[in-house]
């Protein structure tokens, strides 16, 4: 087989695992996909401007403000007039958005310790340097 059609074949098939993953464990709590990307960014980063967070999430601010209207609306996030720009709003979590991002992440952490117990420390190492070049490229 073509390296790059195995490269494509693998891709597809992580890609879909990792989805359903996703998935079924944001399913166990309230929110949709895109709220739990948006509550991993604000809980990794802090408090972030619409812009800054829909840059980061690699989508339009009109979506990343459907998706902090729900937010807000579910209690995960607040959003604040910034101090410099009063055009501007600031989106920082809430008490139970941190909650919320403090879980997910574990649920993050719980399977990249899946992922590395079966490789070697060598393996991962690599795994994640390419990764990490891949994440710059892309």
């Amino acid at each position: 087989m073509d390296p790059i059609d195995e490269l494509n074949e693998n891709l597809v098939e992580f890609f879909d695992r990792m989805s359903s993953w996703e998935q079924s464990v944001i399913q166990q709590g309230k929110l949709n996909v895109a709220g739990a990307h948006a509550i991993e960014k604000l809980g990794h980063f802090g408090s972030m401007s619409m812009k800054d967070l829909s840059k980061d999430l690699g989508v339009t601010t009109g979506t990343t403000t459907i998706t902090v209207d729900r937010l807000e609306k579910g209690g995960y996030a607040v959003r604040e007039r910034a101090d410099n720009d009063r055009r501007s709003y600031i989106i920082r979590l809430t008490e139970k958005g941190n909650d919320a991002y403090l879980d997910h992440h574990r649920h993050h952490l719980s399977f990249a310790k899946e992922i590395a117990s079966f490789l070697t420390d060598e393996e991962i190492e690599c795994f994640t340097a390419v990764l990490e070049k891949i994440n710059k490229e892309i």
